[in-house]
């Protein structure tokens, strides 16, 4: 039998299975800790820190933090909240992100996160970087423009060799994340498929596809994010 060890989430005892991560035992009690980039079936890497929460009085990531019997955790408290929505704005802020005309606009995570904190404008001045979009590949379209830096592609789409398709450029204020000639030269419309579902934002698209649902039927058009974990 699997052990089971009780903590405390916002002052409500919980429970969860040993060695599981905060962030799914928080869904697991009814808690939504928002995450970009963070997905299920590979392993945490806490780079976009929208999961921050603090454990016993100190900030940690809920994605790689593992649950410990007798946890106190605060996950969601105004601070926090008020954390969460500055990410949030600091990610329009420094890429070039046109929801209207973006494909995955009622898809997007970011997007969605968004609405969720009512952001209208953000609070800090838009940088307009330079950046150009990948379009060189026979299956796979790459837009720097949207592109978070969340890591989940090169985290999670390997090819049948075990290799990673997406491979980082650059250093410091201009990294980017690009297709790999080599890994990605035969690779199947299934893992193209995956890696564009994978990608939170419009920054992965299966090229020569557009829209798989209409406006206002799409995933966050229906439901607000973390509505499936929130009881």
């Amino acid at each position: 039998m699997p052990k089971i060890v009780g903590f405390t989430l916002d002052g409500k005892p919980c429970q969860a299975v040993a060695g599981t991560r905060l962030l799914a035992a928080a869904a697991e009690n009814g808690v939504y800790i928002p995450s970009l980039c963070n997905y299920p079936g590979i392993p945490p890497k806490g780079s976009c820190r929208i999961c921050t929460v603090k454990i016993n009085g100190r900030l940690a990531t809920a994605c790689t933090s593992i649950v410990l019997a007798d946890m106190e955790v605060q996950a969601i408290t105004p601070e926090l909240e008020e954390f969460r929505a500055s990410v949030v704005e600091i990610l329009f802020a420094e890429g070039n992100h046109l929801c209207p005309s973006c494909e995955k606009s009622g898809r997007c995570e970011l997007q969605a996160l968004a609405y969720r904190y009512r952001m209208t404008t953000p609070r800090f001045s838009y940088v307009f970087p330079k950046r150009g979009v990948e379009a060189w590949h026979p299956k796979i379209l790459k837009d720097h423009n949207r592109c978070i830096l969340c890591k989940r592609c090169i985290r999670g789409i390997r090819n049948e060799s075990g290799k990673t398709l997406f491979a980082f450029g650059r250093r410091g204020d201009r990294l980017v994340i690009n297709i790999d000639p080599e890994t990605s030269r035969d690779v199947s419309d299934e893992l193209v498929r995956q890696a564009a579902e994978m990608c939170p934002v419009g920054a992965i698209l299966v090229k020569g596809k557009g829209f798989d649902e209409p406006i206002g039927l799409r995933r966050f058009d229906r439901r607000p994010i973390g509505s499936d974990v929130t009881q």
